[in-house]
């Protein structure tokens, strides 16, 4: 998690610069405007949920312009579930313009799109979501980007106040505990959705396979560090059969065993040069991510690097710990 980080530490005539260069490269490439640049304010927030990022947002009045050049330059792709907390928000996106306040709003990063922040201020708490994440199809999705979504009632009124709750008590929190939270989040955000597209329980047996997937990469996740994470223990946490598991997997880039061990090792990785782990021994880091031994740390890095777990140390500049370590 990043603290609160607020434009009032930067010279008033700097302000507006900052704040278009860190929507820019923390979030994705856009162009900002404002008739309030002499002066300009804004505070942001950043927590890491693991399987999505929260961002809570206030600034001055402000529009965006991202167009397909935008796209192209950086696309994280991840839709956008905003909650506009002050203030009202403008948007436009494929062929929609709503107006928003107090409610809840979509967007997708893949798509241009334009938007106004109208008010003196206007607070926003953004939910990012990778794509690939949502077990929900495409091109139902698409029908809600856009459109006003109401937070007041039903399952909208509980992810509303849950993202409320968790920007409020984050800054309190263990990053375990965020990442933790992070598959709650994705679960209710995935049952409020599939409830503004109809009845959840008549979605299509792909989508519910897709929801199962999706459960099972965030379990595997938040669960990287235990050594008995194994094959068996996925499918019995998730009610399957070991034949059930692959088949599930038959279509995915890589077998539940190959992801388990890859993520392993690129977290692993990531450790070995860390700036605050550099005291750490290999065999620490190695133990950290679930390898039994050092030895068959040591030969998996290998075989898919190309070099040993020290030598990567070694060569590789030190970098500050990723977010949640």
């Amino acid at each position: 998690m990043v603290p609160l980080v607020t434009s009032d530490a930067l010279e008033r005539e700097d302000r507006f610069d900052w704040f278009c260069e860190t929507v820019s490269s923390d979030v994705m490439p856009v162009t900002l405007d404002s008739r309030h640049r002499a002066d300009f304010r804004a505070s942001l927030m950043y927590v890491d949920l693991g399987v999505a990022h929260l961002s809570s947002l206030t600034c001055s009045p402000v529009t965006s312009r991202r167009t397909s050049a935008h796209v192209r330059r950086g696309d994280p792709e991840h839709l956008q579930l905003a909650l506009i907390t002050q203030g009202t928000v403008r948007i436009s996106q494929r062929s929609n313009e709503s107006l928003v306040a107090g409610g809840l709003m979509l967007t997708d990063t893949s798509r241009p799109s334009e938007g106004a922040c109208i008010g003196e201020q206007t607070g926003t708490v953004v939910l990012q979501i990778p794509r690939q994440s949502l077990a929900l199809g495409s091109d139902r999705v698409d029908r809600l980007l856009a459109r006003p979504l109401a937070a007041d009632v039903g399952s909208g009124a509980i992810l509303a106040d849950f993202l409320k709750t968790l920007v409020a008590r984050a800054p309190h929190c263990h990053p375990e505990e965020l990442r933790a939270m992070g598959a709650v989040t994705l679960d209710l955000t995935t049952a409020f959705l599939a409830r503004q597209l109809g009845d959840p329980g008549q979605a299509p047996a792909e989508a519910r396979a897709q929801e199962i997937l999706q459960r099972i990469y965030r379990f595997i996740e938040n669960n990287l560090g235990d050594p008995d994470l194994t094959l068996r223990t996925v499918a019995d946490r998730h009610n399957l059969s070991l034949r059930r598991l692959h088949a599930l997997f038959g279509d995915q880039p890589l077998t539940v065993a190959a992801h388990i061990r890859q993520r392993r090792l690129e977290r692993a990785r990531t450790d070995l040069v860390c700036r605050e782990l550099r005291g750490r021994p290999v065999q620490a880091i190695a133990a950290r991510w679930g390898f039994p031994t050092a030895t068959a740390f040591s030969r998996a890095f290998r075989e898919t690097y190309g070099i040993t777990p020290t030598e990567h140390r070694a060569l590789a500049p030190a970098a500050p710990a990723a977010p949640g370590h």
